[in-house]
């Protein structure tokens, strides 16, 4: 049975930092590309970051030099590091696991930036 649980969500104050997490289980977690991407209240989700499974990253523009997304294969986890977070950083953050054949979800969680 696939499995992503992301963890880490909260209320924080702009300029803080936050630091989510995705736990893996039911299938070969490094086999995968592993994708962050969010959805604010009334509007589509969106691409926040991506590892690949040797570790090479990609972020959405908006997101590069306060996002960081990185993964530990031993632990079938992948982290999404944000700092100086911003009021429109509002949203909840799911977790996605992609390759050629199949593409997985968690439930996601909720992040609010407000002061």
């Amino acid at each position: 049975q696939v499995q992503l649980v992301e963890s880490g969500g909260g209320l924080v104050q702009p300029g803080e930092s936050l630091r989510l997490s995705c736990a893996a289980s039911g299938f070969i977690f490094a086999n995968y590309r592993m994708n962050w991407y969010r959805q604010a209240p009334g509007k589509e989700r969106e691409f926040v970051a991506q590892v690949s499974p040797a570790g090479s990253t990609n972020y959405a523009d908006s997101m590069k030099g306060r996002f960081t997304i990185s993964r530990d294969n031993a632990k079938n986890t992948v982290y999404l590091q944000m700092n100086s977070l911003k009021p429109e950083d509002t949203a909840v953050y799911y977790c996605n696991a992609k390759n050629t054949w199949y593409n997985y979800w968690g439930q996601g969680t909720q992040v609010t930036v407000s002061s």
